[in-house]
Parts: C-alpha cells; sequence; structure tokens
C-alpha cells in the first residue's frame, strides 16, 4: 500500500497531471513594451529626416526613438551584436550589419525584420549611398561589393558591379598584408560618380564609378616609410561640404587631413595632386602621445568659422582626454582651438541629433554612449559657442554633461508596487491619453517642448478609483510618487514627499518597503532608518486643482487628499509589511531579524520578537493567518527569513508556537513567501485509506529562494514538522525574483525570474512547468551587502511584471494568454511617418557665394591665403540613380563577379536548362551591347570615311594649307565617337570590351553545359537505379508465385 501511494503521487506531480489547474493555453510570457535606454547599448543611427534615433545593443536589439515620445524595440532571432547600422533616409529601412556578417533589413514602420542577407566574408565597412537604394560592402580581402534593396517588400540583390582590389590598390605585389576595406566615403556633390576608398593600410583611392578604375592614390606604404612607423587607419570622415577634404585617423594617435579631387574633371585635377603624398594637415591633440588610438570622427558644418571636428579616442585607453572637439578653420595649424570633453567613463560611440529643421528654437544635441550602456548628451550649440568665445576676454562657462535617463523624477526607485482593476469603467478616454503623453518630458532633449508654461502638474487629481492601473514607487530621497501606467509611459498622477503632519519637506532616507490598500485608503511606508509611516486618505472624489510638481518641492497642498501622517520607529531598515483584515494590526519586518506588530489607530507598539539566524538575520515575509489546529483554529502569524526558515507566531501574543523551524538542508538566500489557500485538485484523496497527516492540506506556504522553491504544509509549520509537499531545484542559474499571480480562472500561478533574464512559469502547487522564456536585455547581477537594488520588480494580481533598471529603462511584461492592460501601444510605438514632407530631395548641393562658402576648410592650412573655390559639381538625382543602376546591372569585372556569385549562390539550387544557353545573338541583346553597336559602327564608318579622303588630302595638301585643319577636324569627329562613350559610363575600347562580352558568355555557356552534362549524369544513375529495382521486384514476384 505504501508503494503504491508514492506512485499515485508521483503520477500526480507530472507535468500537465493537473486537469483543473494552470493550463499552458492560459499563458503567454512576453514584453508588451519597453520604454527608455536598453542596457548594454553598443551603437547609434540616426536619421536626420524623420528624426529617428536608433540604438543597437550587445544582444541583437534595436531600439527607435521617435517624435512625441515614441519609441519601439526591435528584436530579430540572432543574438548578435551590431557592426554597422544605418538608416536609409527617409525610407522606413534600417540596416543593421551585425558580427556574423549578416545583414539585416528592418521595416521601422511595420517593426518587422523583412530580409537577411548572408554576405559570404568578414564585413570592415559599410556604406548607404544616400537618395538611393544602393549599398556598398566593404570587406576583410580588400574587395568591395554592390547591393540594391529591392521594395515590396523589401529585400537585398547583389548587383554584378565590384571593386576590386587589384583595381583599386593598385598592383597586387604592392598591397600590404593588411588591406582591408575600412571606409567607403561617397563625395558629397558627386555621390553617382565617384566614392572614396581607405584602406586600413593608409592608402585612400578615388574611384570613378563609370570608369571602374581608380583616378588619384594617396597615403599608404608611402606614408609608413616617409614616417618611420607603422600605423593603421581606424577612423575617417568628410571634413568639407564639396568632398575635397578628408580627416583619417591612425592607430598611433595621428590625425591627418588629406586632401581628395573634387571638380567635375577629376583626372586633371589628380595629375596636380599625384605627387604630393603628404598631408595638407596634422592635427595634434595628444593622442599620439599616449598611443590612444581614433576610434571615431565625426565632422559638423557650419557657415564661417564654425566648424567642428568631434574626437573619440579609444575606450580601453586610461587617457582623460578621449573626447575632444577641435574647431576647423584658417587658423587650425598655427592655433588649434579645442575643448576637451570629461565624462564619468570612456565612450564607444557619439552621435549628433537635431530637433525640427522649421523649429526657430532649433537645438542640436551630442549624444555620447558610454561603456555601461549609459547615454550623455552636451548642449551641442554651447559646444560651438565655448569654441568660438574661449578666448574671449569673457569666456563662457564649459558645457556639462547631462546623463539620460527617465524623465520624471530627481532620484531612484528603491521599491514598487503594481495594481490593476479590471472593474474600472471610468478611466479617461484614449485622446485624453494622448494628450497627457504630449505634456510628459521627452527622453531625448533635443525633443524638448518649447511651449512655454507647461509643467506637469497640468492634470487634476480627483482619486484613484479612475486609475485602471495604478504604479506606486517608493524612491532613494524618500519621495512617494503615484503613476498612471495604463499607456507604455507613466502619467504622473500625485507626489507625497512630506514626512510628518507638519514637515513636507524629504527625508533623504530610501523607502525599502510600501503596502497600499486601496478599499481602506491607507499607505504605509517603510525606509532604511526603520522609520515607518501610515498616510490615511480621504475619501474619494478629492476637490480638483493642482495636485503635484515634478521635479520640485511638494506645495502644502496634500490636504484635499492626506487625512493623517503617523510615525513609529522599529530596530533596523524595513524589508516587508502587512495588515490583518480582521484586525488591522500591522506587521513589520526588519533587516536586523526584527518582527514588529502595531496597532495603526495609535500607532502603538503592541509587541516585538527578534528572530536570531547564525546565517544570517532578516525578515522578508510576514503574514497574518487563520489555520486550524487539532480541530481549532489558530490566528498565527507567519514569518519567512532570509536563511530560508519558516516559522510562526501566536500573532495576538507574539509567543513562538515551536521552538523548531522548518528549513532545507542546504539553506540559500530567501526572496519570496506566500501563504496558498485551497486543496490541491490534483492531490490524489489519501485522507479515508490514511492518517490525516498525510493527506495534502488545504493551507499551504510556498517559499522560493535562489536555489529551489519548496511547498509545505501551514499545520506542518506550525508544529515545528519538516515536510515537503513539493519541491524544485534549480540547477543552471539563480533565482532573483518569484511571486504568485492568478489566471483568468482564478487559478494560481507562480512566476520565477533569473537572473540570466529566464522566466518561468510554473502551477502550483505542484511546480510543474508551464511555460519558459527570456527578457532579452535584462540581467541581475549579486548586491553587495547593505546595499540596494539598481533594479526595481513588481506585479499586479493578474502577473503583470514592471521592471525598472537604474532609471533608465522599463519592461512590462504580461504573462496571460491575450491579457491587453495597456492602451495606445500602436500609437506609441508608430515611429515613422509617412507623411512627412521634405523640402529637398536629392543631395544637398552647396552653392558658391560671394565670401566662399566653407573657406575655413578651403584655404589652405599651410599658409593663410585662400585657394580658389573648387569647381562644384551638381547632378540630377533621378538621372543619376537610373544611369546608376544600369552600370551596377553590368559586370564591370566579370571574372571577379562570377567568382563572388559562385561564392553567394548554391550551384545545387540552380536548376539548369538547354534552352538557358544562349548559342548567339538571336534575341532582344542588351542596351549597353546595342549601343556599343552602333558607335562601333559609327566609328568604323568614320574610320573608312578617312582612309577614303586620305588620298585626296594629300593631294591638296600642297595646294591648300589648311587641309591641315580639316583633318583635325575629322579627328575631332572620330573623337566625339569616344566622348559620347565616356558620359555614359562605357569603355573607350569598343572591340576589346565587345570581346571580353563574347569571352564571358562562352564561358558561362561552358559553365552551364558542365551543369547539365552533371545533372544528365546524375539522373541516368538515378533511372539505373529504379531499373535494377524493378528487376529484383519482379524476380522476387516469379519466386512466390511459383
Amino acid at each position: 500500500m505504501h508503494q503504491f501511494k508514492k506512485l499515485v503521487e508521483k503520477a500526480a506531480k507530472k507535468p500537465g497531471g493537473n486537469v483543473d489547474g494552470l493550463k499552458s493555453s492560459e499563458v503567454d510570457p512576453r514584453v508588451v513594451f519597453h520604454y527608455g535606454i536598453p542596457s548594454g547599448s553598443t551603437m547609434f543611427a540616426y536619421d536626420s529626416i524623420q528624426k529617428i534615433l536608433a540604438i543597437s545593443t550587445k544582444d541583437g536589439q534595436i531600439k527607435l526613438f521617435g517624435k512625441d515620445n515614441t519609441q519601439a524595440l526591435l528584436e530579430s532571432n540572432e543574438i548578435s551584436p551590431s557592426k554597422f547600422l544605418q538608416f536609409m533616409k527617409n525610407r522606413g529601412i534600417l540596416l543593421n550589419a551585425t558580427s556574423k556578417n549578416h545583414l539585416e533589413v528592418w521595416d521601422i514602420d511595420e517593426k518587422l525584420l523583412s530580409h537577411v542577407h548572408v554576405c559570404k566574408g568578414e564585413i570592415t565597412s559599410f556604406t548607404v549611398m544616400q537618395h538611393s537604394l544602393f549599398i556598398y560592402i566593404g570587406y576583410s580581402d580588400g574587395n568591395i561589393s554592390v547591393l540594391k534593396l529591392d521594395e515590396e517588400p523589401f529585400h537585398i540583390v547583389q548587383m554584378k558591379y565590384t571593386i576590386p582590389l587589384s583595381a583599386s590598390h593598385g598592383n597586387v605585389t604592392e598591397v600590404s598584408g593588411d588591406n582591408a576595406v575600412l571606409h567607403i566615403l561617397p563625395q558629397p556633390t558627386a555621390e553617382s560618380k565617384r566614392v572614396v576608398i581607405i584602406f586600413r593600410d593608409g592608402l585612400i583611392s578615388l574611384w570613378d564609378i563609370r570608369e571602374s578604375k581608380s583616378i588619384f592614390t594617396t597615403g599608404g606604404n608611402m606614408l609608413q616609410v616617409q614616417y618611420h612607423e607603422a600605423k593603421k587607419v581606424t577612423s575617417a570622415c568628410w571634413a568639407c561640404p564639396f568632398g575635397s577634404k578628408v580627416v583619417v585617423g591612425y592607430s598611433n594617435g595621428e590625425i591627418f587631413i588629406w586632401s581628395i579631387p573634387s571638380t567635375a574633371n577629376p583626372s586633371t585635377e589628380a595629375s596636380n595632386h599625384g605627387s604630393q603624398n603628404v598631408p595638407i594637415c596634422k592635427l595634434n591633440l595628444g593622442y599620439k602621445t599616449e598611443k590612444n588610438p581614433i576610434a571615431s570622427l565625426k565632422w559638423a558644418y557650419a557657415d564661417g568659422k564654425a566648424s567642428r571636428l568631434y574626437v573619440m579616442g579609444a575606450s580601453n585607453s586610461v587617457s582623460v582626454n578621449l573626447l575632444q572637439v577641435v574647431l576647423l578653420n584658417e587658423h587650425t595649424e598655427s592655433r588649434t582651438i579645442k575643448l576637451g570633453l570629461h565624462l564619468p567613463e570612456a565612450c564607444i560611440d557619439m552621435e549628433i541629433i537635431s530637433s525640427s529643421e522649421q523649429s526657430k528654437h532649433k537645438q542640436d544635441c551630442l549624444l555620447l554612449l558610454g561603456i555601461s550602456g549609459h547615454v550623455y548628451a552636451y548642449d551641442d550649440c554651447l559646444i560651438e559657442k565655448y569654441l568660438l568665445q574661449c578666448q574671449s576676454r569673457s569666456p563662457p562657462s564649459l558645457p556639462k554633461e547631462l546623463m539620460l535617463k527617465m524623465p520624471f523624477v530627481d532620484s531612484s526607485i528603491t521599491i514598487a508596487k503594481f495594481m490593476t482593476d479590471d472593474q474600472c469603467t471610468i478611466s479617461p478616454a484614449d485622446e485624453d491619453y494622448i494628450v497627457m503623453g504630449r505634456n510628459i518630458p521627452p527622453l531625448l532633449p533635443s525633443e524638448t517642448k518649447q511651449k512655454d508654461g507647461i509643467q506637469l502638474n497640468s492634470a487634476h487629481f480627483s482619486g484613484f478609483l479612475k486609475i485602471k492601473n495604478l504604479y506606486i514607487t517608493g524612491h532613494s530621497d524618500g519621495a512617494i510618487n503615484f503613476w498612471d501606467l495604463s499607456c507604455p509611459f507613466l502619467i504622473p498622477v500625485f507626489s507625497l514627499k512630506q514626512q510628518s503632519e507638519d514637515d513636507f519637506s524629504l527625508s533623504g532616507i530610501a523607502l525599502t518597503a510600501l503596502y497600499f490598500d486601496g478599499k481602506s485608503q491607507l499607505l504605509v511606508s517603510g525606509d532604511q532608518s526603520g522609520m515607518v509611516r501610515i498616510f490615511k486618505f480621504k475619501p474619494e472624489p478629492y476637490a480638483t486643482g493642482s495636485f503635484m510638481s515634478l521635479p520640485g518641492s511638494i506645495k502644502k497642498g496634500n490636504n484635499h487628499i492626506i487625512h493623517s501622517v503617523k510615525l513609529i520607529k522599529i530596530n533596523g531598515s524595513v524589508l516587508s509589511m502587512n495588515i490583518s483584515c480582521s484586525s488591522r494590526h500591522l506587521a513589520v519586518g526588519s533587516e536586523q531579524g526584527y518582527v514588529s506588530v502595531i496597532d495603526i489607530e495609535g500607532p502603538t507598539l503592541l509587541y516585538q520578537n527578534h528572530i536570531a539566524s547564525e546565517i544570517c538575520t532578516g525578515v522578508i515575509s510576514v503574514q497574518f493567518q487563520t489555520c486550524v489546529l487539532h480541530g481549532f483554529e489558530k490566528n498565527v502569524l507567519v514569518i519567512g527569513t532570509k536563511d530560508s526558515s519558516v516559522l510562526t507566531l501566536d500573532s495576538e501574543t507574539g509567543n513562538m508556537l515551536t521552538t523548531s523551524r522548518v528549513q532545507p538542508k542546504k539553506p540559500s538566500k530567501a526572496l519570496f513567501m506566500q501563504i496558498l489557500d485551497g486543496q490541491d485538485s490534483n492531490a490524489p484523496d489519501l485522507s479515508k485509506r490514511n492518517s490525516l497527516d498525510d493527506a495534502i492540506p488545504k493551507q499551504l506556504v510556498l517559499l522560493c529562494s535562489e536555489k529551489a522553491v519548496y511547498v509545505y504544509s501551514l499545520t506542518h509549520i506550525v508544529q515545528g514538522v519538516k515536510k515537503v509537499h513539493y519541491k524544485k531545484k534549480f540547477q543552471t542559474s539563480s533565482c532573483c525574483w518569484a511571486s504568485t499571480f492568478y489566471s483568468s480562472s482564478d487559478v494560481n500561478g507562480l512566476i520565477l525570474l533569473f537572473t540570466c533574464g529566464k522566466i518561468q512559469i510554473r502551477s502550483l502547487p505542484e511546480l510543474s512547468l508551464i511555460k519558459e522564456t527570456s527578457i532579452r536585455g535584462f540581467t541581475n547581477s549579486t548586491l553587495k551587502p547593505n546595499s540596494l537594488s539598481n533594479i526595481s520588480i513588481c506585479t499586479s494580481r493578474e502577473g503583470e511584471l514592471v521592471m525598472v533598471n537604474s532609471d533608465q529603462e522599463i519592461f512590462v511584461i504580461s504573462v496571460l494568454f491575450q491579457k491587453e492592460n495597456f492602451r495606445l501601444l500602436d500609437t506609441v510605438g508608430h515611429i515613422y511617418r509617412k507623411d512627412l514632407i521634405v523640402s529637398q530631395e536629392g543631395p544637398v548641393v552647396h552653392k558658391e557665394r560671394k565670401k566662399g562658402i566653407f573657406s575655413s576648410v578651403i584655404k589652405d592650412f599651410t599658409g593663410s591665403k585662400a585657394k580658389p573655390l573648387p569647381e562644384v559639381e551638381t547632378e540630377d538625382a533621378t538621372e543619376s540613380i537610373k544611369e546608376l543602376y544600369t552600370i551596377f546591372l553590368t559586370a564591370n569585372f566579370p571574372s571577379d563577379t562570377e567568382n563572388r556569385d559562385n561564392l553567394v549562390k548554391d550551384e545545387d539550387d540552380i536548376d539548369l536548362d538547354i534552352d538557358d544557353i544562349d548559342l548567339g545573338d538571336l534575341g532582344e541583346r542588351p542596351k549597353e551591347q546595342n549601343m556599343l553597336a552602333a558607335l562601333n559602327k559609327q566609328k568604323l564608318a568614320s574610320i573608312q570615311a578617312i582612309k577614303g579622303l586620305t588620298g585626296k588630302l594629300k593631294q591638296l595638301k600642297v595646294k591648300n594649307p589648311k587641309g591641315s585643319t580639316k583633318e583635325e577636324q575629322q579627328d575631332e569627329k572620330g573623337g566625339a565617337v569616344d566622348q559620347i562613350k565616356k558620359k555614359y559610363g562605357f569603355s573607350l575600347s569598343g572591340e576589346s570590351s565587345a570581346a571580353k562580352m563574347a569571352e564571358s558568355k562562352l564561358h558561362d555557356n561552358l559553365r552551364k553545359l558542365q551543369g547539365i552534362n552533371s545533372r544528365a549524369t546524375e539522373m541516368q544513375d538515378t533511372a539505373k537505379s529504379f531499373s535494377s529495382m524493378a528487376e529484383q521486384v519482379l524476380r522476387t514476384e516469379q519466386h512466390r508465385q511459383s
């Protein structure tokens, strides 16, 4: 019989065995929304037209920030950090090149991953050609490929046009061992014609897209020899609106400015610069002295003398001058004006964001991303002002940084409570929430509201009954704030800062415990010093009026809300609180192990009991309960301690009911304790066959620690009997938080949160695993002794989790399936504005001014005289893109293109057919071939005409001295063909190009024939196999019949 009982109990504990318990179809743990800056941030990207900021994280998340407090979180299946992150501006597309060399295409309007392109090589540079859909990808082997983004649906297409290392860098014998492409910079006013390629070894090459050749080179190996040291390129950017100056940072801390040809006739200018292999300027900012590599360069253009270069050193350096801003003007070489920005930590990225272009109060901000993931902001206008006036008689003050955090309060959240009310039917409409959301201070400083008089106390607080989702936070300075969390942002409701009846100032002591009872209008707070404050509210509705001021001091205007404030002091920091529903007594547990029971009407301390511990003191939970013991009801106070002990006191006298405690053999830090009422419906009814002690009791106690979770009988705990009914140990990761919740069918469930971000949903009381998922971006480290956690976690009765991380980000997680307790999720997540009207389409062309635009950079850095302004090219964006598409469709280096295509494509997936082989020019020819044929015929006709006239010209040469002039005119006619070819981007040697095309076609046909032959052989082998099998079946059948 004993063995039978064990088998029945074991079967009852199996997952899914509880028919009436929590079902997997009822739960769906998921992140409902995320607010703030994600932890582990690593990289910025910015769409200056849509005003969208993207921040990628080390675990593959991308957070988007748009106008009017809109935010969205993107997550791909791959947990991989970003190498490069860039917008296709004003197109609703974000491109993310990951460390696995995958190129993700994000549709930010739909917030979906549209396509993933796998690159067959290590990506070392990534550039989006703005005003088009083309992308340059540079690889570690020095080659560059061109991609195109096709729309509807968005996906990446590989172009045939390539820029091989042998053509862009020079002879292969001259290529150094490290020839990775680090930067690809299209020239600003001629991005469809030329692009600057910067290799890691220092060589800078100007590539003509139409001519498919390098027309200018500088730097490189000769630079290494000249300065007698090996150095590598680490960063680069333009320093001129025309693309005539490029700034390059090196691994040894040097910063050079190089001159690049930028005229409409680059070959002429290139010949003038060809012998110059030295930079036109060298910036000495102290990085070379400390051997600190230049990690990032960013240039900001401004009229006059205010153009600036932002320089960031490597984050692994111990230098104090990691970030500097320097003016670029005619005095740069003789007098360097710079500003050092000293942050609390090293930086890994920077970005300049701006407010609306139409705003009269345009505000630019310099954002800096710290190595810890925090974001700092500087007012860029103040930086410019300081650089221009720092050497005047009255220099301005140094700009100060601002660390971005949730713009609600000045102090950290140390404790929180979250309550939801499904019965609330008088909450504000969606339109009202939208208006309130617009008045909330933005997270990004560039979005600061310009309206005067907008404050957070513009609403009117009439009571808690209108709030469906009430979020209460206790802070490190002693303040208590009430928020409406019905939407994906915190709407301030009421702030409580008074400490007593007459003291309305902040205590400055962190709150550690909160208890709120909405029905009885009672709020109790406890802080680190052991002070307990009991607030009683007046009956609702309250008189409407100005209810709060955040941030700032509270006015003595809470008399219409607060009825009374009572104080009482206990021993030790307050950890837990609870109120008896029958006696209205308040139980308080402290860090030092004291349990105090207080009559809140006095308040009067009824009794105090110290719970000693050999491992660690601290009372994490106190709960009043009535239990049945030997047929009699007994009011007890159940106590859970940090050392995983559970014991009971007589709730009226405070006496211990037994000297024995219930504790695991290997205790660990306890996190949560809860009394579970009700009979386990899955438990077998053994009470008829065995003693009462063998039956599953109605009252159970759940205790969760870092290493395991236990379910005990309350009766056994009262008696001091250690008997575990259910138990689950955690093997791989430690638990950091736990709580219970109720499903729609009023069935208990358990939420377990682990330090690695994993969430488990388990049934109660049998602890069967129902669902498991992970919260990407969440980590919880072990706390130091006597320190407060940076992470605040609380949950509602229905299982909505609110997790606040260091005032930087908020996770809101729902556990129940299709439980929608939040509003305006789509509205707040609407980042991309399709109806945005852009005043200027196409590339920005800087027109020449009388005084000379950007003279600070155009002037020669080696002298004070200004050089003539370069000839600025203009191009029709639409026509240029059409021409580029035609060029990029053609393989400019057929052999290189075929090799790369063979790497990208899987030949097994190619369906070969004999009809695919082009045996002749029977059909329609490509446009380029038709044009070439026409041009070649025209050229041959011109040659024949010239040959026919040669004899006549010789006879007339003596008689007519102007004959030479006519001959020159004929030569000019013949040369006109070459000019036409050059205009349309074709090679001048038409015959050789046609031969190359024919040779390429033959190779292609040969490859297809080989593929067909291989496929035919395979089909023949398969046919033989089938024939052999048929013969074997026939012989078997004949043998059976015989």
